[in-house]
């Protein structure tokens, strides 16, 4: 039976109208739709919702307000201040979900042995055992007063979060009292949502809890009310994200986001694990779920759903944007499939409401979908069937725009039909699925061909064999009951009762009584809660966790005991063998001697339901083995990529256990379309389910010319390369810049040294590290031999500052003399010598005091090693005067092995490449695909040139652009833009420019590249490739020994880091593209000889002609996350008292600039604090008569003493109660404010794209923390 889920005109719900549907059907009996449903043949009700994800992705959740401590009232609009997508200049975050928000006056502070602060509070232990301070007592009646105000507002739900009450909630505990005692309905603490360190998520969390929690009651009031005496003998149970079941009453918001898809991942675990780990394949309409199951479900702790960070046990569902109903797109040369979706309405173009082509029309046209076999829905009148002629005339379209763009480009080529091009874009689609199932499988160090494909979902079906045979897997499996999975994994779960709570003691054998004992009080509490539910102590088991991490790390591991009983070990196993275990199979390596810290304690209980997967899928209709063929419907044409085959199309519902047939062939279930291709088998189980045996398929000769379709998924090929580059680094990388910050490049190049393709795409890396490979091969020449790597970081030799160093292997092939291609890597080193810890002096002047140099090191010399070599150079700085060696040996010796490794995964990457399809064609798409990112930064050339206003003294075909802006010490960067309208082409002359200085501002040449390539990235609008083609068509022009191209001897390390975003601006100011943002990072660092601690802070995004800059958020070269306040206070000897958004320093106009933030802290012992930061003289520019943003400031508050400004670069010793406060810049406004509007300035809000679903999963999480640089 299927139903709707929204039909408000026939039934107010749709499960009680299914469940009333049924049992009126199976029983025979009428059972009016008006009157409640009779409950007395209903013995349990499990369900799933998506009521919690549709209210948080459409902001339809409870009124609510924030409580948190004071100082901190915009800490959740800030977040981690790093902005989704990089390259996106109107910075798109999903509103705060709070309403109003309660500044509380109170503050706890953790105890430390060395603070100089004079402290007159008594130290508590909190729950976790650490020392604190109740610095500040609770102001209730201050409290009380705001929370009458927030009531009389109509707000009733409420999300308290104060600092470090992870680990002390005394005062939480204490603000629900008195929120309750007032009226308020809903009260969600923080302390009791989740308690893990981390006031951002936790916060995030609370806010979920009070925001959704609400609405999910009212939906389960409004579905209890259905049933007589609202199912009050009927068990109601629900699916949490975890996996687990819950009763109705414990069901609450910041566990329900799953709920839906988790059922699915029950699903197929319990049906389709045998001795083989298994990928779930979940394919939709607007996107694709994606998980992993090898015996035990795979949880992540901390996700970002919807522009919300969420601590909770998850199952790891990665959500992709890749559906049926993905658009498809030509563009510059590229197929493009997504990531919009045509959702349900309008729909692809066969559903008869002027949708676009999708993915399901690709399918459609090929045959592989036939309309008689789907109901006849479609349609105003919603009778008629798909419409396949709508579909192929779009086709036919899209075709001539093809062939069009290619004769032009070459006029040899040979046109393309309509089913090649259909076919393209399924091919595009399957690689585009394929990436996050390697991205999932690598990350964790697992072979993907060693899995089983678990498909299910509608869509999945059509797409499952070509999947499978591209990650080399041999294995399809698809459930009988495939597309009601959801549901049919939620009548097997079992439910589970979890309990959590934070810890921050050492693992070790003194502290093993006390861990066991929280055990056992967590393992009481599942427990009770279980037996409440009516299971005995026969039904319930419990599973107890270690939340581990090695010390000066953040990378910890949910990790389970093994059966290992004896000494110095729990008495519920051995934690620290699982630990081990995992983390080498992880990351590739342990830490010997490292003290593992132990930061949370879970115990997940779970009461079995008893229900087997055999019993309850007994043969339908008492099918048995047969002889007799499967009986073949009809015969249909479908087109793969031989051409058109004769294809069987098979009905599910007639095949029985033993029937076995070669592809090609359909099998057509009630609910999906399931495509068994060419070399493949297909074979029902016992059980009535499908296994697909995958053949290895016949690989179509690819030749050297240029075919569109083979660029698409080539493009995705190049960029999985070097992402699964970026995967092997981060795995054996041990600093916790590269391994946790993941502040790294990884790119391969072509013979040349041409960037072919470059992930992540950091942003002062993109056009770098060409110029390092290209250096080492005009330097090098034929030295350059084979079991070489090279070692750079100089800013002559394509480097940008002097941590960050670059790893280049060349590769060889036989019976060729130079390089066939080469792989590169870039990773920031936490130190490498020179005047100060960190390698980023503020008041550097020649790069001698920045650490150690490398122009062209043999880091590897036929294959070996050279450590000795390396390290010599990595303390060559120490000779200086002033300065030191590398601070770090072990760390630098340990990532660069790393780095190695990298490259060398690269290679054997692409060598399967070759051997598929040979080096001359591998080398002439590494071409093609540059061409493609030049043909794209044409384009855009053109229509900037075309928009604008030609001046009389301009020749026709020529448009000039100019901007110019200063450094705050006077330093100017002036920029002239010639471009060539019918060519495409542009020059870039930075003629003008100041000379070099005696300072860190200079820029190597590497920086400007960098900057000019994400410009034209962010003002091209799409994803591009992004390679040596985007500079093809532009000239550059930097006067030698300028600030922009200094001499080799000059310091750099703040042209990286500040001159980098003044280059942005001025480019950005002569295209008129927005106005300036806050054009700084805002670089500080404090520390002495046992610490040192460095941030770069947010500001304000400007604002361009449709839209408001952003507050608070890192923009432009930089993307970096903060580190959340609760970890700064337990790590470092600071109280972090203020991080807000200063109002009114964004500039005024039509459109309004970013504010800045004003960030405080209060040291807690004598100190040395540098600050390397701009704007603080020179405001970020409006643009079209809207006003500058307000510049920053960084001031200094000596304790009883005076306030002093400290400028915009400085270093000063601080005392215990000295408290710094930093200002930082806002953006600028865009366009003149309305001369009649005297009120004072709004942000009007502006409409958002509509978001059709929501990514998520661990392998979103990484790529959004691998672009946070």
């Amino acid at each position: 039976m299927k139903l709707l889920s929204v039909d408000p005109g026939n039934y107010p719900d749709a499960p009680r109208e299914g469940i009333r549907r049924i049992l009126e059907e199976e029983l025979g009996t009428p059972m009016p739709s008006s009157q409640p449903v009779d409950t007395s043949h209903i013995d349990y009700i499990r369900m799933g919702t998506t009521v919690a994800t549709n209210a948080l992705l459409e902001r339809k959740g409870e009124r609510m307000a924030l409580v948190i401590t004071q100082g901190f009232r915009d800490l959740l609009h800030i977040g981690n201040q790093s902005r989704p997508k990089i390259f996106d200049l109107q910075i798109k975050v999903p509103n705060v979900l709070y309403e109003d928000i309660v500044e509380v006056e109170e503050r706890i502070i953790l105890h430390q042995d060395k603070c100089c602060l004079d402290i007159s509070s008594d130290v508590v232990i909190g729950s976790t055992k650490e020392r604190l301070y109740k610095w500040k007592k609770l102001n209730e009646e201050k409290l009380r007063n705001d929370l009458t105000a927030i009531l009389n507002k109509g707000i009733k739900s409420i999300a308290v979060a104060l600092m470090h009450s992870y680990t002390c909630a005394d005062h939480e505990l204490k603000v629900g009292e008195i929120a309750t005692e007032l009226g308020f309905t809903q009260v969600s603490l923080s302390s009791k949502v989740m308690s893990m360190v981390k006031l951002v998520p936790r916060g995030f969390t609370a806010c979920v809890d009070a925001y959704l929690t609400p609405s999910i009651k009212k939906y389960l009031a409004g579905f209890q009310s259905g049933f007589d005496e609202n199912l009050k003998n009927v068990q109601l149970l629900f699916m949490k994200s975890d996996g687990g079941l819950t009763p109705v009453d414990k069901f609450n918001g910041s566990r329900a986001l799953l709920s839906g898809p988790a059922g699915g991942v029950v699903g197929y675990s319990m049906t389709s694990y045998e001795d083989q780990p298994v990928i779930g394949f979940d394919m939709g309409g607007t996107s694709t779920d994606v998980s992993r199951y090898n015996g035990q479900y795979e949880h992540i702790f901390e996700s970002t759903s919807a522009g919300v960070t969420i601590q909770a046990p998850q199952l790891d569902i990665n959500t992709v944007a890749a559906g049926g109903g993905s658009m498809l797109f030509f563009r510059s040369g590229l197929f493009v499939v997504g990531p919009q979706s045509a959702g349900a309405h309008p729909g692809p173009t066969c559903y008869r409401k002027g949708g676009p082509l999708t993915v399901t029309d690709a399918n459609l046209c090929l045959g592989r979908l036939q309309p008689q076999y789907f109901p006849k829905i479609f349609g105003k009148s919603e009778n008629l069937g798909l419409d396949i002629s709508a579909t192929k005339e779009a086709f036919i379209l899209l075709t001539e725009e093809v062939n069009q763009f290619m004769s032009s480009s070459n006029k040899l080529h040979e046109a393309l039909s309509v089913e090649q091009v259909a076919m393209g874009f399924i091919c595009v689609a399957n690689e585009s699925m394929c990436r996050p199932i390697r991205a999932l499988t690598q990350a964790k160090g697992h072979d993907t061909s060693g899995h089983v494909l678990s498909c299910f979902g509608g869509a999945g079906g059509q797409h499952a064999c070509a999947i499978a045979r591209s990650l080399g897997m041999s294995k399809v499996f698809i459930h009988k009951y495939s597309g009601i999975l959801s549901a049919y994994g939620m009548a097997l779960a079992d439910v589970v009762h979890e309990t959590q709570e934070s810890a921050a003691c050492q693992f070790n054998k003194e502290n093993l009584p006390w861990i066991d004992g929280r055990i056992d009080s967590l393992s009481h509490q599942c427990c009770q809660q279980l037996k409440s539910q009516g299971f005995s102590s026969q039904q319930i088991c419990t599973e107890v966790y270690l939340n581990l991490r090695y010390d000066r790390t953040d990378c910890a591991l949910m990790c389970s005991p093994s059966t290992t009983i004896g000494k110095n070990v729990s008495k519920y196993g051995d934690f620290l063998e699982t630990f081990t275990s995992r983390y080498h199979t992880e990351f590739g390596f342990t830490i010997p001697g490292r003290t593992i810290f132990v930061d949370d304690i879970r115990v997940r209980g779970v009461g079995k339901s008893g229900i087997s997967v055999t019993q309850s899928v007994g043969m339908d209709h008492g099918r048995k083995l047969r002889v007799k063929a499967p009986k073949c419907e009809t015969v249909v044409q479908c087109y793969f990529e031989d051409g058109y085959q004769d294809t069987s199309v098979y009905l599910f519902e007639q095949l029985s256990h033993g029937h076995h047939f070669q592809g090609p062939a359909i099998i057509i279930d009630k609910n999906s379309t399931i495509l068994v291709e060419p070399d493949c088998s297909a074979e029902i189980t016992e059980n009535g389910d499908i296994t697909i045996k995958v053949g290895s398929g016949k690989l179509n000769k690819v030749g050297t010319e240029l075919d569109s379709i083979q660029l698409s998924i080539f493009s995705h090929r190049f960029m999985s390369i070097a992402e699964q580059m970026g995967r092997i680094l981060q795995r054996t990388a041990i600093s916790t810049n590269i391994k946790e910050r993941l502040d790294f490049s990884c790119a391969l190049f072509g013979p040349d040294g041409g960037l072919v393709s470059n992930a992540p795409h950091i942003p002062v890396h993109l056009g770098a590290m060409q110029e390092a490979v290209q250096y080492q091969m005009k330097h090098l020449g034929d030295n350059i031999k084979e079991g070489d790597c090279i070692l750079s970081n100089h800013p002559l030799a394509g480097g940008s500052h002097l941590p960050d160093l670059t790893v280049i292997t060349p590769v060889f092939a036989l019976g060729h003399k130079n390089p066939i291609f080469f792989l590169a890597n870039r990773g920031h080193h936490a130190d490498i010598g020179g005047t100060t810890p960190g390698s980023m002096p503020p008041h550097s002047t020649s790069i001698k005091q920045e650490g150690a140099v490398f122009k062209s090191f043999k880091l590897v010399r036929d294959g070996k090693f050279q450590e000795k070599e390396v390290t010599e150079a990595l303390m060559e700085p120490g000779k200086e005067e002033g300065c030191s060696g590398t601070r770090n040996l072990h760390d630098n010796l340990a990532d660069l092995r790393a780095q190695v490794a990298a490259n060398q995964r690269g290679i054997h990457l692409v060598n399967e490449l070759i051997e598929a399809y040979g080096l001359p064609v591998v080398q002439a798409y590494m071409g093609h695909i540059q061409s493609n990112a030049e043909v794209a930064v044409r384009d855009l050339l053109r229509v900037v040139a075309r928009s604008t206003k030609v001046s009389d003294l301009e020749l026709p075909d020529m448009v000039s652009l100019s901007a110019e802006d200063f450094l705050d010490d006077g330093s100017k960067i002036k920029l002239r833009i010639d471009i060539d309208s019918e060519k495409g082409s542009a020059v870039f002359d930075f003629s003008g420019t100041s000379p070099m200085v005696l300072n860190n501002l200079n820029a190597p040449k590497a920086i400007t590249l960098s900057a000019i390539i994400y410009c034209l990235r962010c003002m091209v609008g799409y994803d591009v490739p992004l390679n040596q083609g985007c500079l093809a068509p532009v000239d550059i022009r930097i006067p030698k020994w300028s600030i922009l191209d200094p001499e080799e001897h000059a310091a750099v390390v703040g042209g990286n880091v500040l001159t980098s975003q003044r280059i942005v601006d001025v480019i950005m100011k002569a295209f008129k593209t927005c106005a300036a943002s806050q054009g700084c990072m805002n670089n500080i660092t404090f520390g002495d000889n046992e610490v040192g601690y460095y941030e770069t802070v947010a500001g304000g995004a400007g604002a361009g002609p449709t839209w408001h800059g952003r507050s608070g958020v890192h923009t432009h070269m930089t993307n970096t996350r903060i580190t959340d306040p609760e970890i700064l206070e337990r790590r470092y000897p600071v109280i972090l008292q203020n991080f807000k958004l200063n109002p009114g320093t964004g500039g005024r106009g039509e459109y309004v600039g970013g504010d800045g933030v004003v960030r405080e802290m209060l040291f807690r012992k004598n100190l040395v604090l540098s600050v390397l930061t701009e704007r603080r003289v020179f405001p970020p520019y409006g643009l079209e008569g809207g006003d500058p943003g307000k510049v920053g400031c960084n001031l200094l508050y000596r304790h009883n003493g005076p306030k002093i400004s400290l400028g915009g670069k400085n270093f000063v010793e601080v005392n215990a109660g000295d408290v710094f406060r930093l200002e930082t810049p806002g953006g600028g406004g865009f366009g003149s404010e309305p001369s009649n509007d005297e009120s004072p300035r709004k942000r009007r809000k502006l409409k958002d794209d509509v978001q059709t679903f929501v990514e998520r999963g661990s392998v979103f999480e990484y790529s959004q923390q691998q672009t946070a640089h």
